[in-house]
C-alpha cells in the first residue's frame, strides 16, 4: 500500500474515533439523567395497570440500549452514494435503539441492512431510493484510561481493503513531525504506520472459548434473519458459516416488538394475552448438548437476550417434562403415567431407528384406527342393550362413527351430541353411587374400624404396580387426584374394588388375582355386595363406562396414545416388525419411542386445535383437554445443530409452534450429523417441518485456506455431500498444514502434543489462544489433562480437564475434552489423539467426529496416532506436515 493510501486513513480514523466519543457521552449523560415519563412521574391512577406495565418495559429497554451504546457506541461505519453523487455517511450500532439525530442507527432497523450490503452493491433504502455503497469500516471499539480506539477492517471502491490494529496509533503516526529529530521521527512514524496498517483483511485469533463474535452479519445472512417472523427456515452450511449466529441475531430482532410489522404485532399480542405468556419469553431454542447450551446462552448475553433454562433447552430435557408433567405419558412418584424412560433400552430394530419416518406413520394410522375401534365397541355395547335409551343412544353414536373420516370431524359431531350422552352418564352414577356408599355404610355398621383397617391393608400396596386391566377399569373421571393414603383413599379403594368385582360378576370374567384389584378383593372375601346386586350394578357400570367414552373422548383420544402405544408395540414385535425380539418389561420405552408418542400426541392435538369451530368453543368441558397442549405451544421455536435431531424430534419442535406464528428456524449441516438417529436427508427435514424453506449459506469465514481444503477432501474421501463452501474475499487465510504424528506412545503423545502448544503461542501468535485436546472418553480426560499440565508448567501454561464437557478454568487454559463433547465449538487450534482407536470405536460416526473436529479449527490442527492413520484418512494424508516451522499469523 502506497503512502497515499494510508494518508487517505487519517480522516476515517478522526471521524471514527470522534463519534465514539460523542455517542459513548451523550449515552452516559442520558443515563445519568434520563429522559422521558416514568412510573414515579405519574400522578396515580391516571393511567390503566397495562399502561405502567409497558411504560416500564419502553424505560427498560432505554437504559439497556444507552447501556450498551455507553460501551460499545457504533460497529459500522458506511459511506453510499445516491443518484445525485451525494454522499452519505451512516454509523450503525447494536442497541435496539441508536441515535438518529447523531446519525447512528441500530442495526436492526431496515436501515441496518445497509450495513451488510458489499463495496459496490446497490441498497434501496426504506424511502426507495437507489444508493451505492463506496465505503465500509467495521469496528471493534474499546476505551481504554478514557479514551476510545478502535480495531478496524477498512474497505473502498478501487482500494484494497486494510486492517488497522489502532486508529489512535494511526493517527499518532500522522502528525507532522515538529521536532528537530524528524528524519529519525519520520522514519519511526513510518514503520510504527506500517505495523499498524496492513493490506488485507487478517483473519482474528480465537483467544477464548465460545461462539465467534460477529457484530454486523453479511449479505445473505442478514437476508435470512431479517424475513417475516411467520416463515419457517431452515439453514445449511458448512461449519463456520455463521448459522448459529444468523439464528441468535434473528430471534433478538423478532423478540422486540418494535421490529415486526402491524400484523404480527397485533397477532402476537392476541397470542399472547390468551396464552398469559408474553411474546418476550415465548420463543423455545432446541440444542443438541448442555455444554452447547452454555455457549449459546453467552451468545444470547451479548445480544442483550435473557435465556433462562426455560427458553434455551435440550431435547431430552423438554421432552421429559412434556412427557412427564404435560400429558402423563411417564409415570411419576404421584401415580399415573404408562412408562418408565430407559435409555439404554433394547426395544427397536436398527431398521427401525433409519426408517422412523415409515416406523411412525405406521404407528400413527394404526393408533387413530384402534381408537376409533374402541369408540365403535362402547356404541355398539349401547346399541344392543335391552335399555331403550341405551340403544337409542348407541345407535346415534354409531352412525357418527361409520361416517367417520378424519378425526376433527368426528369429535365435532360427537360434541353435537354431549347433553345426550351426559344424561345417560348421569342416570347412573346416582344410582350406583348410592348402592357403593350403602355397602360401605353397612361393613361400618357391622366393624367401626373397617375403614381404618382397609387403609392399613392398602399402604401394604402402595408399591405394587396396576396392570393393564386394572387401568382400563378405572372410570374416566374417577379419582384421578384422589388422595393415596388415609380414610378418604379407602374409601375410593373399596368403591373401586366393587366396580371391578361387579364387571366381573357381570361379565362372568374373573378378576386377575395377582393384580392390585384381585388383591384387594381378596382381603375383603365376603365384606361386599350380594351376587344379585354385582351382576345388576356390573350391568350399568358396563353401560355408563360405554357411554362415558363419549362425554370427553378428546381426553380418550390425546391422553390414551400411551397405552394406544404399547399395545400397537406388543402388535407389532409379535410380528417382528420394528422391534427387537428380545423380552423386556413392557413398561419401559426407549427416548425414541417418547419421540413417537409426543409427536403422535401433539399432532392430533393441533389437527382439533386448527379447526376454527373448536377454537370458539375451547372454553367448553369437551374441548378442554386440548389446553394442555395449547399451553406447550410458543411464538417462536429454534433449533440449533437440526440435524443431530431425529426426523420425530424435529416434527415435536415444529408441532410446538403456535398455529397463528408458525415461527420455525432450524439450522445445521448434513455432514455434522453426530447421532445415529439424525436426520439424514432433505427430504426426512422435509417431513418434520412440512413448508419450510430450505437456504444455505456457503461463506466459512472460521477455517485458514489449509483447513478448508482438508475438511472438503476429508468428505470427498468419505462419500458425504460435498459442501459448497468459499472463504471471504480478501481475508488472510493462509496459516499453517495440519501435522500428524503416527506409531506413538502415550508419553511420546503427550511430549509431542506439548511441544506443538509452545510452537503455536512462540512462532505463531505471540499469545496463547482457544487451544482444544479431544481423547476417546471420560476416561482420558484427566490423565491426559495431568500428563499435559506436568510438561507445560514451565511454560506457565495451564491445562485443564473439563469433565463432562464442562468449561472450568482461565480462558488462557489448554481444555482437554471427551471427543462426545466436539459440538458447536470453536478454536484456534485442535488436536486430536488416538485417531486410529476412534475409528475402531466409532466406525458408524467416525467420519463425522473427522470432519466436525477438523472443523473446530481455525488455524492449528494436529492428529495423533497410536499406529497409523485409519484407512478413511490415507486419502488426506498429504495434507499433513510433521511439524510446524517458525510459521506466523
Amino acid at each position: 500500500m502506497n503512502s497515499a493510501d494510508q494518508n487517505a486513513l487519517a480522516p476515517i480514523a478522526e471521524e471514527v474515533l470522534g463519534k465514539l466519543q460523542e455517542v459513548a457521552t451523550a449515552a452516559r449523560a442520558w443515563l445519568q439523567d434520563p429522559r422521558g415519563p416514568s412510573v414515579d412521574t405519574l400522578v396515580p391512577g391516571s393511567v390503566s395497570d397495562a399502561a405502567l406495565r409497558n411504560l416500564d418495559q419502553v424505560n427498560q429497554q432505554n437504559r439497556a440500549a444507552y447501556q450498551r451504546l455507553s460501551k460499545e457506541p457504533v460497529v459500522s461505519r458506511v459511506v453510499a452514494e445516491d443518484e445525485k453523487g451525494v454522499l452519505h455517511t451512516r454509523f450503525f450500532c447494536r442497541a435496539d435503539q441508536g441515535m438518529a439525530k447523531r446519525g447512528v442507527i441500530s442495526y436492526l432497523t431496515k436501515w441496518g441492512r445497509l450495513a451488510s450490503m458489499p463495496v459496490g452493491d446497490e441498497y434501496i433504502t426504506p424511502d426507495r431510493e437507489t444508493w451505492i455503497v463506496v465505503s465500509k469500516t467495521g469496528l471493534r471499539p474499546e476505551e481504554v484510561n478514557g479514551q476510545w480506539d478502535a480495531f478496524s477492517v477498512v474497505q473502498r471502491e478501487n482500494l484494497p481493503s486494510v486492517t488497522i490494529d489502532s486508529l489512535r496509533a494511526l493517527l499518532r503516526a500522522e502528525r507532522p513531525i515538529l521536532s528537530a529529530r524528524n528524519l529519525l521521527e519520520e522514519i519511526l512514524a513510518e514503520e510504527a504506520k506500517k505495523a499498524t496498517v496492513e493490506e488485507g483483511i487478517r483473519r482474528s485469533v480465537i483467544t477464548r472459548m465460545g461462539l465467534r463474535d460477529q457484530p454486523i452479519l453479511d449479505k445473505f445472512q442478514d437476508e435470512v434473519f431479517r424475513l417475516p417472523l411467520s416463515h419457517q427456515i431452515v439453514l445449511l452450511g458448512p461449519p463456520g458459516t455463521g448459522k448459529t449466529t444468523t439464528l441468535i441475531r434473528r430471534l433478538a430482532q423478532k423478540l422486540d416488538l418494535q421490529y415486526l410489522d402491524e400484523d404480527e404485532q397485533r397477532v402476537v399480542q392476541e397470542v399472547a394475552l390468551a396464552q398469559g405468556l408474553s411474546h418476550e419469553r415465548s420463543w423455545l431454542m432446541f440444542t443438541p448438548t448442555e455444554l452447547l447450551k452454555q455457549y449459546l446462552k453467552e451468545a444470547f448475553n451479548r445480544e442483550l437476550v435473557p435465556a433462562s433454562d426455560q427458553n434455551l433447552r435440550t431435547w431430552d430435557d423438554h421432552r421429559r417434562e412434556l412427557c412427564r408433567q404435560t400429558f402423563g405419558i411417564l409415570r411419576t412418584a404421584t401415580g399415573g403415567g404408562t412408562f418408565v424412560q430407559k435409555v439404554g433400552l433394547s426395544s427397536l430394530l436398527d431398521t427401525t431407528i433409519r426408517n422412523q419416518v415409515e416406523w411412525f406413520t405406521d404407528f400413527d394410522a394404526w393408533q387413530g384406527q384402534s381408537y376409533l375401534q374402541e369408540l365403535i365397541a362402547a356404541a355398539q355395547v349401547l346399541q344392543q342393550s335391552n335399555v331403550r335409551q341405551a340403544g337409542e343412544l348407541g345407535k346415534v353414536l354409531a352412525l357418527v362413527l361409520g361416517e367417520h373420516q378424519s378425526w376433527p370431524a368426528t369429535l365435532s359431531q360427537l360434541a353435537e351430541e354431549l347433553p345426550r350422552v351426559q344424561s345417560f352418564v348421569a342416570q347412573f352414577r346416582e344410582e350406583i353411587g348410592a348402592r357403593l356408599e350403602a355397602a360401605l355404610i353397612a361393613q361400618l355398621q357391622t366393624n367401626r374400624n373397617f375403614v381404618a383397617e382397609f387403609a392399613t391393608f392398602l399402604e401394604t400396596l402402595q408399591q405394587a404396580e396396576a396392570d393393564e386391566a386394572d387401568e382400563a377399569e378405572v372410570d374416566d373421571d374417577e379419582d384421578a387426584q384422589a388422595p393415596k393414603v388415609g380414610a378418604q383413599a379407602a374409601t375410593n379403594e373399596y368403591y373401586q374394588a366393587l366396580r371391578s368385582l361387579a364387571r366381573s360378576a357381570a361379565t362372568k370374567r374373573a378378576v386377575n388375582k395377582a393384580s392390585r384389584s384381585g388383591k384387594i378383593i381378596e382381603w375383603l372375601g365376603d365384606r361386599v355386595l350380594p351376587q344379585s346386586d354385582l351382576i345388576d350394578i356390573g350391568s350399568k357400570l358396563i353401560l355408563q363406562s360405554a357411554a362415558r367414552r363419549f362425554v370427553t373422548p378428546v381426553r380418550g383420544y390425546i391422553s390414551g396414545m400411551g397405552k394406544r402405544y404399547r399395545a400397537f408395540r406388543r402388535e407389532r414385535q409379535g410380528d417382528g416388525t420394528w422391534y427387537q425380539p428380545v423380552t423386556f418389561d413392557q413398561r419401559d420405552v426407549h427416548p425414541l419411542e417418547l419421540d413417537a408418542i409426543l409427536l403422535a400426541t401433539l399432532k392430533a392435538g393441533n389437527q382439533l386445535i386448527e379447526r376454527r369451530n373448536i377454537q370458539r368453543a375451547i372454553d367448553s368441558p369437551q374441548w378442554a383437554p386440548l389446553r394442555s397442549v395449547m399451553s406447550c405451544h410458543r411464538h417462536q421455536i429454534l433449533v440449533d445443530e437440526a440435524t443431530d435431531f431425529s426426523p420425530l424430534q424435529l416434527a415435536c419442535m415444529n408441532a410446538l409452534a403456535h398455529p397463528r406464528t408458525r415461527s420455525v428456524f432450524a439450522c445445521g449441516d448434513f455432514n455434522q450429523r453426530l447421532t445415529t438417529w439424525g436426520v439424514r436427508s432433505p427430504e426426512a427435514l422435509s417431513w418434520s417441518l412440512p413448508g419450510v424453506e430450505v437456504r444455505e449459506i456457503t461463506v466459512a469465514y472460521r477455517q485458514s485456506r489449509q483447513l478448508n481444503d482438508l475438511a472438503k477432501d476429508i468428505i470427498r474421501a468419505v462419500g458425504g455431500s460435498e459442501p459448497n463452501v468459499s472463504l471471504p474475499a480478501e481475508v488472510n487465510n493462509e496459516v499453517a498444514s495440519p501435522v500428524l504424528l503416527e506409531n506413538s506412545s502415550a508419553p511420546q503423545t503427550v511430549q509431542w502434543l506439548a511441544d506443538r502448544i509452545v510452537d503455536i503461542e512462540r512462532f505463531v501468535v505471540q499469545q496463547l489462544p482457544s487451544i482444544a485436546v479431544f481423547v476417546n472418553g471420560e476416561e482420558e480426560v484427566e490423565p491426559t489433562a495431568k500428563a499435559l499440565d506436568a510438561l507445560l508448567s514451565e511454560h506457565n501454561i495451564p491445562v485443564m480437564a473439563c469433565r463432562e464437557g464442562q468449561a472450568v478454568g482461565q480462558e488462557s487454559s489448554v481444555r482437554v475434552f471427551d471427543i462426545q463433547h466436539i459440538k458447536g465449538l470453536e478454536f484456534e487450534a485442535v488436536f486430536f489423539l488416538g485417531v486410529d482407536r476412534l475409528a475402531e470405536l466409532q466406525p458408524e460416526l467416525f467420519d463425522k467426529y473427522i470432519y466436525v473436529g477438523t472443523t473446530r479449527a481455525a488455524a492449528y490442527l494436529g492428529l495423533a496416532c497410536e499406529g497409523g492413520l485409519p484407512a478413511q484418512l490415507v486419502p488426506v494424508r498429504h495434507h499433513f506436515a510433521d511439524h510446524w516451522d517458525n510459521v506466523r499469523q
